[in-house]
């Protein structure tokens, strides 16, 4: 087993949220682990930048790690404040920041 550092998703969190800040679409995204089918990202999004409505994979949870957000899928919303873990729904969703937030994405993939 290969070792390797801790991420510190803290300090990430931060640096993805000024490169959000600084961005004209107001959002900041960086794959931080891909290993096989298993993949999380840390996303950033200032208040009001959204995920438009995209295809779910097969399985994946959000956890918010800073901020506020809205999960919406087929006609349903559900707000998740920082420390909520939420499964994403397997259809169709999408993600708006309700404040600036930051969340952690898991996905496993076919």
């Amino acid at each position: 087993m290969q070792e390797s550092a801790p991420l510190d998703l803290t300090a990430l969190a931060e640096e993805h949220l000024a490169k959000a800040r600084a961005a004209a679409h107001g959002r900041s995204a960086h794959l931080v682990m891909h290993d096989g089918v298993l993949r999380q990202s840390v996303i950033a999004l200032i208040a009001g930048a959204a995920l438009d409505e995209h295809n779910a994979p097969p399985a994946a949870s959000l956890q918010v790690l800073r901020g506020r957000v809205r999960l919406t899928a087929a006609g349903r919303a559900q707000e998740l404040a920082a420390g909520g873990l939420q499964m994403i729904p397997k259809e169709r969703h999408g993600l708006t920041a309700l404040d600036d937030s930051v969340v952690l994405l898991t996905a496993v993939n076919d």
